[in-house]
């Protein structure tokens, strides 16, 4: 499943996807990828990849509930007395 070749950044930071990657996942000219620099490198993906990996990522978060317990943290601490006040 895995290839792992080796790519050059050249001219105008180009970089050449190789074409047993391109064809595995059916990345044609004028195919819009992502660059998401991660703590590992970059990784180069699809929107749909993308897309999957938040998804996966987000899985089981309650983002509402994590923004509305944000919020009353700020809040409580925008009301909080100050000290020597």
């Amino acid at each position: 499943m895995s290839d792992t070749l080796a790519v050059q950044v050249g001219n105008k930071g180009r970089v050449v996807v190789p074409a047993s990657i391109r064809a595995r996942h059916a990345w044609v000219e004028g195919s819009t990828l992502v660059a998401l620099d991660t703590e590992l490198g970059v990784l180069l993906a699809d929107r749909s990849a993308v897309e999957r990996l938040v998804k996966a990522r987000l899985a089981g978060h309650d983002l509402l509930a994590d923004l509305v317990h944000d919020r009353r943290r700020e809040a409580a601490r925008e009301n909080a007395p100050t000290p020597g006040a």
